[in-house]
């Protein structure tokens, strides 16, 4: 590597390590012990996700068993540690040194974690009612906290959890509109509900943290260092290289498969773009175009299951919905949303007229065409299908098979494998500016196909064994800390050189270092979600939310897709200075009630997981989005080009991803949401055709360069292959309607587990001069009573003389009932009864399905018009 490229990694290095990691590198003892803090806070999650502490329980009579409250307190102390240690406080700070002030800093920090632990007993004993200690160690906490967060994500954060907190203490004061303001609480009720219980700082979010996202961060850290980054990148580009702009093609599906374990997307762009930026600007892509490919193909990475930047699992937690169905929920608009990207790239290669690299051979294999025609994004899915049915089908005939012959089988995998890429040389990370020809992909691949192995584990895990995906990510990252310590040893021994001692302590320190780098990466997330839950326990201690959902109602005039434009608004601008997780956890706090209240009010039923990956995805776009998208400076600092233009450039190509929100909030289909095997095939494909097409249209290009009104005729197409039920809608009324007074009849009625559609009607609690409407879809248990079905899921009919005709009253649904959240902005107990105004039932209609034909007849005849044109300029040439 040249001088110059070797200056230019290490200020990538560091770039990475301030966002990332953290900058300071001391050296010394102090180092050393940076290390080992590392290490351990890697050792107690494995050790916590094990079942080691219940062994040690039952054998040695101890108990070592730590709670999930006792596990986010010690996973907070190690994150607040580290980050006071590795993350300089100001620019001016030493990097190589610490401060006194640190030290300082970070034992105060640790101890106000650990003294929730240490004094537990005690603490339960006056619940809610604080000492003079209680609530200095509180106020301690949250100023280390909050200084934690300045160090590694910056003021953005800070100052959102800063402003939430004021409102807490001073929300009830004259001079706030009057619309605003709430009651107000003392410093104790605020400190203890922050600091020493479940609600604020060491709540669902930290939670999340300590028991999920690390494990899957530390998986992610050891598959890269023991090398599996490098050898995507070489895949990819040995696939797709030749193809025209080959290298924005592998850039595309290196950092799609580097999606399926890093988390991060600026993390993303070096590890990927260092490699594949300048091969792009080798080709003939401009410098911000190359950075812009890099840019999106990262940031989207945070799209792909099973980890989607951390967010799944917040977003199972929040929803209540299991994560392998969230991973359902989410892999088709990733998968269509990546193969929109990689379509993206090849109509830039064709408007600049580009070529692939030279091959090494005119030898053209046949995975190197069915790779070329796929984009290799259906590589993914494949693996999963593996899996699911070809291993499933084992673990079905075997239903006895243990852990241990699990292990087994995949101990006879990895010798396999191992051996076969001890038959070739191990893949060098090579320097882009003397790379002239692709490698080969039969002598590329065999290399590195053993790192698929704990990606299977994890898949198998998931799929197959149901485990939690705390302990799925647990079994994978010990197949991965034992690939890692075995891979160089077992190379050196099938390749008949002298497998001594060095190559198994070159393992160890790789184990050792991936386990600090997980670590290490885990800083900025542990203190992000603990942050948030300051966010989270403003909303819950001040109804915060009902306050945003009352200003955005007003602001969008109860029309949803303003509301949902104003929330993607809102998305935006706080991701600009917020991580991708901290910014899906306030968004999601303030904005996931509304979307759905306001939806249900106009009569729009919209699934719980729909909003919340609603803001999630425009969470991601953030990331690209001038003029913070540290992204966007990531890549321009390899290409050299400009960061705002490329942060533009990258937006515009992440247009086709701002799109799939505002689409799967109105077809379900798109998330996989009651379709079958088939149907979600077919929900697929029709899907990929509608984004290919969405991409050719804002590209101005699709055989030939498109005219505006071929651009506007795709757009047209591709919306009613997204959305056919609106045409369908405006042709037939979607429901029949029914008096209010014949929902008991209809309930009785329906089938067990049918859906009964009813419009609820009553005085509005905050403005009781005004009627509140909302729409319920509530799903009817075993066959029977119509009024004992109803009451059962949760709804109690009644006889009012007051109800007008044609309604029937309402009686509030009990506390813990399904409804009684959704129902409380009804005034119960008004001059006027609340009643079920109408019962909605599915009409017979023609299928959506139909509108395909003109929508595809429409785009037959874009596709005559162009490919004349193509013909005649060709013919011109």
């Amino acid at each position: 590597m040249s001088g110059h490229a070797k200056t230019k990694a290490q200020e990538l290095e560091s770039m990475v390590a301030q966002s990332e990691s953290g900058a300071r590198k001391p050296a010394g003892s102090v180092g050393i012990f940076l290390g080992i803090l590392a290490f351990a806070w890697s050792i107690f999650q494995l050790y916590v996700a094990s079942g080691v502490p219940f062994w040690l329980t039952e054998h040695l009579g101890v108990n070592w068993v730590f709670n999930n409250q006792e596990v986010r307190q010690v996973h907070l102390a190690f994150a607040i540690a580290l980050c006071s240690l590795a993350y300089p406080l100001f620019k001016g700070s030493p990097q190589h040194r610490i401060p006194w002030y640190d030290w300082i800093l970070t034992v105060v920090g640790v101890c106000c974690c650990l003294y929730l632990l240490v004094f537990k007993d005690t603490i339960s004993d006056r619940a809610g009612l604080p000492t003079t200690s209680d609530l200095v160690i509180s106020a301690l906490g949250l100023i280390s906290l909050g200084i934690a967060v300045f160090r590694s994500l910056g003021l953005p954060l800070l100052l959102v959890a800063t402003v939430f907190m004021t409102y807490v203490f001073f929300g009830d004061q004259p001079w706030l509109p009057e619309v605003i303001q709430w009651k107000g609480a003392s410093f104790g009720k605020a400190m203890w509900h922050f600091w020493m219980q479940t609600e604020g700082v060491f709540g669902v979010a930290l939670g999340v943290s300590a028991t999920m996202i690390f494990l899957f961060v530390l998986f992610g850290a050891l598959l890269e260092r023991a090398g599996a980054g490098n050898y995507f990148i070489q895949l990819a580009l040995s696939l797709l290289g030749h193809l025209r702009g080959g290298p924005a093609k592998a850039a595309v599906v290196a950092s799609g498969l580097s999606g399926l374990y890093s988390g991060s997307s600026i993390a993303n762009v070096v590890t990927t773009g260092t490699f594949t930026i300048p091969l792009m600007v080798k080709t003939g892509f401009s410098r911000e175009k190359a950075g812009a490919v890099e840019v999106a193909s990262s940031t989207n990475g945070q799209l792909t299951p099973p980890v989607m930047g951390a967010a799944a699992f917040l977003i199972a937690e929040f929803t209540g919905i299991a994560y392998t169905d969230v991973i359902r929920h989410a892999v088709v608009p990733a998968l269509a949303s990546y193969i929109a990207l990689f379509y993206i790239v090849h109509l830039e290669a064709m408007k600049m007229g580009l070529e692939g690299m030279p091959r090494p051979s005119a030898r053209f294999t046949l995975i190197q065409k069915l790779m070329g025609f796929l984009g290799g994004f259906v590589a993914i899915g494949v693996l999963g299908a593996i899996v699911y049915f070809v291993l499933g089908s084992v673990a079905e005939m075997m239903p006895s098979m243990t852990t241990w012959t699990g292990a087994l089988i995949f101990l006879l995998g990895y010798l396999a494998l191992i051996r076969v890429a001890a038959k070739r040389p191990d893949l060098e990370m090579k320097d882009p500016e003397h790379f002239e020809v692709l490698p080969r992909a039969d002598e590329v691949a065999p290399t590195g196909l053993y790192y698929v192995l704990p990606i299977v584990v994890l898949l198998w895990s998931i799929l197959i064994e149901r485990l939690s995906p705390a302990l799925s990510a647990f079994w994978a990252s010990l197949a991965m800390l034992f690939v890692v310590l075995t891979q160089d040893f077992l190379k050196a021994l099938f390749r008949g050189e002298h497998a001594h001692l060095g190559h198994f302590r070159d393992g160890v320190v790789a184990m050792y270092e991936g386990m600090i780098s997980g670590a290490r990466n885990m800083v900025p997330i542990g203190v992000a979600t603990g942050v948030a839950g300051v966010v989270i326990g403003t909303v819950s201690l001040t109804g915060a939310h009902q306050v945003v959902g009352e200003f955005v109602e007003m602001l969008a005039g109860g029309n949803v897709m303003a509301m949902l434009l104003l929330v993607a608004v809102m998305s935006l601008i706080l991701g600009m200075g917020l991580p991708t997780t901290a910014n899906y956890i306030v968004v999601s706090s303030l904005m996931a009630p509304v979307i759905v209240s306001v939806g249900a009010q106009t009569g729009l039923v919209v699934p719980l997981i729909a909003v919340h990956m609603f803001v999630f995805y425009f969470g991601i776009l953030a990331d690209d989005t001038p003029p913070v998208g540290v992204a966007a400076f990531a890549a321009a600092a390899i290409s050299g080009g400009d960061p705002i233009k490329t942060g533009i450039q990258g937006f515009t190509y992440d247009i086709r991803t701002a799109l799939l929100p505002f689409l799967f909030i109105f077809n379900h289909e798109l998330l996989l949401i009651d379709v079958t095997f088939a149907q979600a095939i077919f929900v697929f494909i029709i899907a990929v055709i509608a984004m290919l097409l969405f991409a050719a249209a804002t590209q101005g290009f699709f055989i030939t360069r498109s005219r505006w009104y071929e651009s506007a005729a795709l757009l047209l197409v591709a919306f009613t292959l997204f959305r056919p039920g609106f045409w369908l809608d405006q042709v037939e009324e979607p429901f029949v309607h029914r008096p209010g007074t014949e929902v008991v009849k209809e309930a009785g009625r329906l089938p067990e587990g049918g859906l009964l559609r009813m419009v609820v009607s009553g005085p509005d609690f905050d403005r009781p001069d005004r009627m509140a409407s909302l729409t319920l879809v509530a799903p009817m248990g075993a066959p029977g009573d119509g009024a004992q079905r109803l009451m059962e899921a949760g709804l109690m009919v009644g006889d009012n003389p007051d109800a007008p005709q044609g309604t029937i009253a309402l009686e509030e649904p009990m506390a813990g009932t399904p409804y009684f959240t959704k129902m409380q902005m009804f005034d119960f107990y008004g001059d006027r009864p609340v009643v079920v105004e109408r019962v909605e039932l599915d009409a017979e209609r023609m299928h959506k399905e139909v509108f395909y034909i003109p929508g595809l007849a429409l785009l037959a005849l874009i596709i005559f018009l162009q490919l004349s044109r193509r013909k005649a300029t060709l013919a011109a040439a």
